[in-house]
């Protein structure tokens, strides 16, 4: 007779934080959190099917930011707009794909949070079947805003919660609410996602870096420079070079086994390709709390105070010693250029 193992899903995980840290809670984060896996795992059911219906390819149009949107990046946006727009602690919800804040006219002792996605990430990828992934950050409702815009325009160190979702070889989900990063596991068998990595820690040192290394004739020197070092053992060790082109595969990665993603600012974007509020502070709050580090390159992601929903950044994210190198590369490098003006 097979050994019974006991599991933890990622609802009890909560429940039982909840329990330990608020004993007073009424099930609302929970709820929420209930949500986002349900959209999860739907979202995850369509990406494996990709191929055998008519799920691939472009839908003809654009979304906001002006990217040609994939047939799957729209099912996947309505699955969460869906599945959280039902739940009573959403009071607004803001996707990549939507130019404004969807709202809902609930009470504020339930309606607390805003959650803040970018539904299917690296979606252009689904065709050559890379993962994708889905990144998602909550706040609360700040008590007497009125206006949607500036309730969500808040920083990223007031974040509740952040996460995202890997579809890739299993798909797993890996969040934090401040105390601690929690992995989960998608159990086919059991249709739950399952604890799978307990207080995860980004090593404090990797041996990987990863870029779009097509680009560095485009980078600001300070960037260039660092490269080098990585490449020429600078750090202790030479560099191997990993780029999925992903940013949840490329930061899980990067969590998992240490190192640095880069996506810096070029001569045509200079103000980087990411967007704040919804890839880069849900990964930087995740990095912060597994030990690692996120920068724009002049100060930390989460202490940005943003001005549009859809407000974009340089976003240098990855192990302790990789990011401190990186903040002095800056300093020697920009210094002598500063002083030289």
């Amino acid at each position: 007779m097979e050994k019974f193992q006991m599991i933890t899903t990622i609802q009890q995980h909560v429940l039982q934080q909840q329990e330990e840290l608020f004993p007073d809670a009424r099930g609302i984060f929970s709820s929420l959190i209930s949500g986002i896996s349900l959209a999860t795992k739907a979202i995850q059911a369509q990406v494996r099917r990709a191929g055998l219906g008519d799920q691939l390819g472009a839908v003809g149009s654009t979304n906001v930011q002006g990217e040609e949107q994939q047939k799957l990046d729209v099912y996947a946006n309505q699955m969460l707009l869906h599945c959280l727009g039902r739940r009573d602690a959403v009071a607004m919800l803001v996707s990549e794909e939507n130019k404004e804040p969807v709202t809902f006219d609930r009470a504020r002792d339930t309606g607390r949070y805003i959650v803040v996605f970018d539904p299917l990430d690296g979606s252009s990828n689904i065709d050559v079947n890379v993962p994708v992934g889905t990144i998602f950050s909550i706040f609360r409702r700040p008590e007497w805003e009125r206006d949607p815009t500036k309730a969500v325009l808040q920083p990223g160190s007031k974040q509740v919660a952040a996460g995202y979702v890997v579809y890739g070889s299993s798909t797993i989900l890996v969040y934090t609410a401040g105390r601690g990063v929690f992995g989960f596991t998608l159990d086919p068998s059991v249709g739950a996602f399952v604890l799978a990595y307990e207080n995860m820690k980004m090593p404090e040192q990797g041996k990987y870096y990863s870029v779009n290394e097509a680009n560095v004739d485009k980078f600001p020197p300070a960037y260039q420079e660092y490269l080098a070092r990585l490449r020429n053992g600078s750090l202790g060790h030479e560099y191997s070079s990993r780029y999925v082109g992903s940013l949840v595969s490329d930061f899980h990665r990067t969590l998992l086994k240490g190192g640095v993603f880069l996506y810096p600012p070029t001569k045509t974007h200079a103000s980087g390709k990411l967007r704040l509020m919804y890839e880069a502070n849900p990964l930087a709050f995740i990095a912060e709390q597994a030990g690692g580090m996120a920068t724009n390159g002049i100060g930390k992601i989460t202490d940005i105070q943003p001005e549009a929903i859809h407000q974009r950044t340089p976003l240098v994210i990855g192990s302790r010693v990789e990011m401190e190198a990186f903040a002095q590369c800056v300093r020697e490098v920009e210094a002598p250029v500063a002083a030289g003006r």
